[in-house]
């Protein structure tokens, strides 16, 4: 099992300070937040400052195989977002990240009303066709997250027309078991569903109604027995990644502490699921 933790558990900190943090914890996976990547993305060219924070992580011990894309008031079905995402995958391609995760627009108005779920799927699907192209040349696999209140996302079916439509080995999708947790719950159905197409996870709790972001056997209800399995089930080779910001109240040395409780909590998963 390839144990990741999402970056922005440590986002108070720079981004190498973050991967110190999680190194001196036996982590030897992450996924680069959106956040850190705003940050390196300020220091200048995307493949300057790429290739030299990829060489940072390889000294560290760090190996980033997954970031996440912009999606704090990002859309990307707006030209200008796009054009600032399309410079981030610029700097995960310098860095080595294969798995980039992405969020669908939801389409809202001024009002807060989304767009009918057809013309979400359209507008998306051009969005999505422009990002594909500009990757096309590379490793990059952009992956398709299941989202809350998106209606064209937020199921397998969703995710699983975008990845009929377009056939391509550059697309794939991003199980977060939160998101799914609030909005239909079968972890399992959704994974045989996807099987093969999943390259990315979003492993967090809660329970059941808002997206509380935390680690598993706490106050949630997500049955990470049954997902461990199943992804196990189908030759799941990605990073198995913890995004968990709910977890990150209080000083830098009991975050360390609670990541050497999730390393023994991932351990069990990993051994209870074996067969």
């Amino acid at each position: 099992m390839k144990l990741s933790v999402w970056s922005s558990y440590y986002y108070d900190l720079s981004p190498e300070d973050a991967l110190r943090e999680l190194k001196a914890h036996g982590f030897d996976y992450c996924e680069l937040s959106s956040e850190h990547s705003e940050v390196l993305l300020e220091r200048g060219d995307a493949k300057v400052v790429g290739e030299e924070f990829g060489r940072f992580a390889k000294e560290v011990g760090i190996t980033i195989l997954q970031g996440h894309l912009f999606f704090w008031g990002k859309r990307i079905c707006d030209p200008n977002d796009r054009a600032l995402i399309k410079k981030q995958l610029d700097l995960f391609q310098a860095i080595g990240i294969k798995n980039a995760v992405l969020h669908c627009d939801p389409l809202v108005d001024e009002n807060g009303v989304k767009a009918p779920i057809e013309i979400a799927r359209r507008e998306n699907v051009k969005a999505i066709s422009e990002l594909l192209d500009y990757v096309k040349d590379t490793d990059i696999v952009i992956c398709l997250e299941n989202l809350i209140s998106s209606p064209a996302v937020n199921n397998v079916e969703g995710l699983m027309y975008f990845i009929e439509h377009f056939n391509s080995k550059s697309l794939g999708i991003c199980l977060d078991t939160g998101h799914l947790n609030i909005n239909d719950r079968n972890q399992v159905a959704f994974i045989r569903r996807a099987s093969k197409h999943i390259k990315a996870l979003h492993l967090a709790d809660n329970e059941g109604k808002t997206d509380q972001h935390l680690m598993p056997f706490g106050k949630g209800n997500v049955d990470f027995v049954s997902v461990i399995r199943e992804m196990k089930a189908q030759n799941y080779e990605g990073l198995y990644n913890l995004e968990i910001p709910g977890e990150r109240n209080g000083p830098l040395e009991i975050l360390g502490y609670k990541l050497d409780y999730i390393k023994k909590i991932m351990s069990y998963l990993d051994r209870i699921t074996e067969n």
